[in-house]
């Protein structure tokens, strides 16, 4: 596909998407740059008190990475940040590091899937798959920790975190594609 110029007001854009598999060094490639993305942006989020609660960085690469390259190299980033990040800086904490990679893994998918079902990119289009990645995983996290108010702590204190992915997404996602 070709690009074309960004829509400021959200509407669909057609860019170039890749859809990279795991027999290709390239894969391994765009991936460790994501993830490189996603131990960055936690420890600068992380300077707000808060600030990881409440922008969800670990998240944001991997929206992007696997929006633009496909859910397989998203499924790469999206393991391999949370685990990386907490074992260099103990965030996100080994308790929740499975709800954590299980939201990553949806998130993942879902950006990857709805790249490759619709072709482009919008606003929309981002609102819906992070909605999608965050209620299943709010779901799942219920599951894992028992906790109704800890499962639901995206919903309540996290609204900027996921503009954040959507609007900042968007940005990023159409800037790649130039």
């Amino acid at each position: 596909m070709t690009s074309s110029p960004t829509s400021p007001l959200g509407r669909p854009t057609t860019i170039k998407f890749q859809t990279l598999n795991y027999s290709s060094v390239k894969t391994y490639l765009v991936a460790s740059i994501f993830v490189v993305g996603n131990i960055l942006l936690p420890q600068l989020c992380h300077l707000v008190p808060n600030g990881g609660l409440i922008f969800l960085p670990i998240y944001f690469f991997t929206l992007v990475g696997a929006y633009k390259y496909g859910w397989k190299a998203g499924l790469l980033i999206a393991v391999l940040s949370p685990l990386i990040n907490s074992l260099l800086f103990g965030m996100p904490a080994p308790t929740v590091l499975p709800a954590i990679i299980a939201k990553s893994v949806l998130l993942a998918v879902a950006a990857g899937l709805a790249a490759n079902y619709f072709k482009r990119i919008s606003i929309l289009i981002l609102a819906l798959v992070v909605l999608s990645y965050q209620i299943t995983g709010t779901l799942v996290e219920w599951i894992l920790v028992e906790d109704f108010m800890a499962a639901i702590q995206d919903f309540r204190i996290a609204i900027p975190g996921i503009l954040l992915q959507v609007f900042g997404g968007y940005f990023v996602i159409n800037l790649l594609s130039k």
